[in-house]
């Protein structure tokens, strides 16, 4: 029997950022009281914070209330998959000139729909794992503990 190599590798912090930088779809965790939401949303990074855009209506509301947020992405192949987490914080961006910096990234609507306001997650930690994708291993035998 062939023995195989541990099929997941824990990511460091510059790998998931890196990893991050090569996607653009992303969920959006937010909190508020007992009663947790996901949105789906197109992002991009930006100097190691996560940017995106929205329009009116429960997400801002509910980062207004509660600004402690999770953020996953993740992506696959037939050989390899990824996932990242990071817990941060969001705020709505709003002088003049962080509106004019955003509107410089490369942020469209996925949607046509109008999503004037930018928010930003600046992370406080990061988790990410690398996973190789092969056949199950044959199920026989005594299992490791």
């Amino acid at each position: 029997m062939e023995e195989r190599g541990d099929p997941v590798t824990h990511l460091s912090e510059q790998a998931c950022w890196d990893h991050l930088a090569q996607q653009e779809l992303g969920r959006l965790v937010t909190r508020v009281g007992d009663v947790l939401d996901i949105f789906p949303v197109n992002f991009v990074v930006d100097a190691e914070t996560i940017v995106f855009r929205t329009a009116e209506g429960s997400k801002l509301t509910e980062l207004t209330i509660n600004d402690e947020v999770l953020f996953e992405a993740d992506d696959h192949t037939e050989r390899d998959a990824w996932s990242v987490v990071v817990r941060g914080t969001a705020h709505r961006l709003e002088t003049g000139a962080e509106i004019e910096a955003a509107d410089a990234l490369p942020l469209k609507p996925w949607i046509p729909t109008l999503k004037f306001n930018y928010v930003r997650i600046k992370a406080h930690a990061l988790s990410g794992r690398a996973f190789s994708r092969d056949e199950e291993p044959d199920r026989g035998g005594v299992q490791p503990y």
